[in-house]
Parts: C-alpha cells; sequence; structure tokens
C-alpha cells in the first residue's frame, strides 16, 4: 500500500478546485484530511470573533463533506510544526500536501514545515488554491512589484493563464487509519456566554455548497444590477462571497470562470472581476510588503498628527457617532459580521479624517467584528481610506457623511433598518435628525461638527508635509 498523504486544510475549506487535496487524490493512498487551530502561528493576528463563529461552521461543512465520501476531517489544536509532525511519524505518511497562505506569519512557518519534512525525504508540496496568480509572477517591466492597481491588473489579465477550476473527486482512497481528533465543539469557537452571534446566524450558511449557491443566485439575479446597484447599501447586489473567499470555501477561479461562462446580457460582468482583480491586488502588497498591516506604506504618514481618542473610537465602534450612515454601518457589522462595501469606505473614512483616529485602529477592530476579516484587503482598504497606502485616494478626499447618505440611500431605508430611532424621521432630515424641530431623544447628537473635523483634517495632514520638506 502506498504512504499515506497529509492534506493540511487552512483557508481553502472546499473540495472542489483545491490543487493540494485533488494532488493528494492523484497519488491514490489513504488520505488524512486534518485542520490544525494554531493559535501561536498567527503573530498579533488570531482569528477575530466573528471569524472563529464562521471557522467552526465551516469546518463542521468540511467534515460532513468528507464523510459523503467515505472520509472525515481530523481536528488538531497547537503548533503546526509539532503536530503534522507527530501525523507523519504515527501514520508513516510519505506526502504532506497544502495550498499557500500569503500572511507574513504564514510563510515563515510555512517554510519551515516544508524545510523539516524535506530533509525526511517526504514528498512535500505546496499549491495556488486561493489567487488568480502568484504575487510574485505579476511585476513592472522593471522586475519590481506594483504600487498602483490598473496596470497591475491589466498585467495580470494579459499575461497570466488562469487555469480552468477543478472539480471535486466522486470517491476517495480507503483509509482505515484510525486518528484521534478534537472535538469540534471543544474548541469553543462559537460564543457562549454571552451569545452575541444570532445575527451572524440569521445571515449567513458557511461551507463550500453554500457559496456555490450564493455565486449561483449573484450570478442569476444580481450581475445585472451589479455596476448601477453596488453602492446602494439598502439593496442585494454585491455579491456577498467576500467571507467564503477568505475561507476558501469558494476559489477565485471558480469565480471567474462563472462569470466567463455568463452572458454578458446580464450584466457588468468586468467590474466584478475587477473587483476579484482588488482583492489580488492585496495580496501582491501584503506578499511584497509585510509591514503593511501595521506601518504605513507611505512613510511621510508616520508624522500625521493623530488625536487618538478612547471615547470618539468607542462611539464609532458602537455606532453612536450622530451620524445615520456611519452608525447604520456600524450596528450592521456587528450585528450580522459584515457591511456593505459604499457604507465601509464611508464609515473608515469618519474615522480616520473626521475623527483622526490612527487608520491602525479602525483595521483592528473590522480584524474582530467582520466574517470577512482578510489581512491582505483588510490592512491595504484601511490605508487606501487613510491615504497613506498603494493607489490612495488623496488624503483631502473627505466622505461627507450627510451628502453619502443622501446619494446612496436617499429614501433612508438603510438607515432606518439598522438605526430604528429614526424610523419616523422623514426621508430629507433622516441623515442630518438634529436639524428637527425635535430630534429623536434616543439617538445621539453628533460626535463632530463636520465642517470642523474637515478642517481639523486638512489641517493636521499639512502640519506633516510641513514636517517633510521634500513633500
Amino acid at each position: 500500500m502506498i504512504s499515506p498523504t497529509i492534506i493540511w486544510f487552512r483557508q481553502d475549506l472546499r473540495l472542489s478546485d483545491n490543487p493540494a487535496f485533488a494532488a493528494a487524490c492523484d497519488r491514490e493512498a489513504p488520505i488524512i484530511a486534518l485542520y490544525i487551530l494554531d493559535d501561536e502561528s498567527a503573530d498579533d493576528w488570531p482569528i477575530g470573533g466573528a471569524g472563529r463563529w464562521w471557522l467552526h461552521q465551516s469546518l463542521h461543512a468540511l467534515d460532513q463533506s468528507l464523510k459523503s465520501l467515505g472520509s472525515k476531517l481530523t481536528l488538531r489544536r497547537g503548533d503546526s510544526n509539532e503536530i503534522l509532525a507527530e501525523i507523519a511519524d504515527e501514520t508513516n505518511a510519505g506526502a504532506v500536501y497544502w495550498n499557500r497562505c500569503y500572511e507574513p506569519a504564514s510563510i515563515v512557518r510555512d517554510r519551515k514545515i516544508k524545510s523539516q519534512f524535506q530533509e525526511k525525504d517526504l514528498d512535500v508540496r505546496s499549491f495556488n488554491g486561493s489567487l488568480l496568480a502568484e504575487p510574485w509572477d505579476v511585476e513592472t517591466k522593471t522586475g519590481t512589484p506594483y504600487r498602483v492597481f490598473t496596470p497591475f491588473w491589466n498585467t495580470l489579465v494579459k499575461s497570466i493563464s488562469i487555469a480552468k477550476p477543478l472539480s471535486a473527486p466522486k470517491s476517495l482512497p480507503e483509509c482505515r487509519l484510525k486518528l484521534s481528533s478534537d472535538a469540534l465543539d471543544d474548541w469553543a469557537l462559537e460564543p457562549k456566554t454571552p451569545d452575541w452571534a444570532g445575527g451572524l446566524r440569521d445571515t449567513w450558511h458557511p461551507g463550500e455548497s453554500s457559496a456555490q449557491r450564493r455565486l449561483e443566485t449573484f450570478i442569476e439575479d444580481g450581475l445585472s444590477h451589479y455596476a448601477a446597484g453596488r453602492d446602494i447599501p439598502s439593496e442585494d447586489f454585491t455579491s456577498r462571497l467576500s467571507p467564503h473567499l477568505h475561507w476558501g470555501e469558494i476559489s477565485p477561479r471558480q469565480i471567474w470562470s462563472a462569470l466567463e461562462h455568463a452572458s454578458e446580457s446580464l450584466g457588468d460582468i468586468e467590474k466584478m472581476k475587477s473587483e476579484l482583480g482588488w482583492r489580488e491586488f492585496s495580496y501582491h502588497l501584503l506578499y511584497h510588503i509585510p509591514q503593511l498591516p501595521k506601518e504605513n506604506l507611505r512613510q511621510e504618514f508616520n508624522a500625521f498628527p493623530w488625536a487618538s481618542n478612547d471615547d470618539k473610537l468607542r462611539a464609532w465602534q458602537k455606532g453612536r457617532t450622530g451620524y445615520p450612515i456611519v452608525d447604520a454601518g456600524m450596528r450592521q457589522l456587528w450585528q450580522t459580521g459584515w457591511m456593505h462595501n459604499r457604507v465601509r469606505m464611508i464609515a473608515a473614512s469618519f474615522l480616520v479624517k473626521h475623527l483622526l483616529q490612527p487608520w491602525q485602529m479602525g483595521a483592528s477592530w473590522f480584524w474582530d467584528t467582520l466574517v470577512d476579516a482578510d489581512l491582505a484587503s483588510n490592512s491595504a482598504s484601511w490605508q487606501w481610506v487613510a491615504g497613506c497606502g498603494a493607489d490612495a485616494a488623496p488624503y483631502f478626499r473627505i466622505f461627507n457623511p450627510v451628502l453619502q447618505g443622501e446619494k446612496f440611500d436617499p429614501d433612508g431605508l438603510y438607515v432606518k433598518h439598522w438605526v430604528p430611532e429614526l424610523s419616523d424621521v422623514p426621508p430629507k432630515k433622516v441623515h442630518k435628525p438634529w436639524t428637527l424641530e425635535t430630534p429623536p431623544a434616543t439617538y445621539p447628537a453628533p460626535v463632530i461638527d463636520l465642517a470642523e473635523g474637515r478642517n481639523r483634517a486638512l489641517k493636521a495632514y499639512e502640519t506633516m508635509k510641513a514636517s517633510e520638506p521634500n513633500l
């Protein structure tokens, strides 16, 4: 009998279009499907609360899929290096396969593990299961990483051949090995006391089959409205595939393939493809600039005079800023683990510009509360909004939450859903309730005057420029 193959699942919790899993099946040897909860290798970015809830559901779904093929998912908690070595020795495994992760701590860990197994003469291989192109395969004409999205995306699309998705296996080689496994419930990934995940359960259905259904629904019902409707937060015109992508329940190649086969009459296919492109660009940046989650990409922002204030930060986190579109987004985030993309930009701009809070504070909050918390996208997006990142919006582009609300939520439907204190306010006043003769008693007054906040932000920017004579 051929020695067993360990397939190490990470952020690739699916069976279809899973290159590492497909390679394991091709060995025609017993397969050990393994997931390791490695809290120690997460560096400063352990899985956030909302992410832990999603992971629980997704691991359960993956285990059910494996059981339908006569296998199961083995769960272990601890140091990945040690656990993989233990299982390889215990089962006399001949191969260890996994799909690559691109977070800095993961890269360091994986290199160490690969070196360890190569010394033992095991077949150890990693694969690209989460990106359209490897971060190192797209470069400028001078051989350097890209810092601007459009030329990066044009180069990727023109120079990289995107392979067709792989089908899921219909059966697996028989495996009679008996391995001890942790019980998923013992990991306590779901909140208990208090149980704050009710909104997540009502909103999401994690797992590979749910991801495929979501893609099909979006292609059929959402794509035709995507280009024009993706900025309307009261409508369901976005794909909502981001958490499924982050946890690898669906691959970008599968989405790309579905878009390629969709009728052009269904909508702006290229626009949706470019959203995949921004995800690719974020990983490109993270791979080449591993300090991206913590440090300003534009070094001149190291001199920016932030005005950290715990009370203002807390008001933003709780959706109590007095600006309805911001508060609606923050409450949607807390209840569902997700926020509409247009509102994310408005809420983020308000925090770093009107309130002058460091972008790292916002990124940290999103990391803990988003079900799609992704280190590459989260870090790159916050730096983009703050003006200190790659291809960033100019700092002086400051979203006015009132004007943004009136433009993208003109009838206040989104605001009234998430901020019920304003349910009886007329649409013309819903984005500026403080102008009512009798403002709602239960809704807070604005934490800052918009003009004052804008002027303060611009002065801070000028102060930063003055401290850098070469700017």
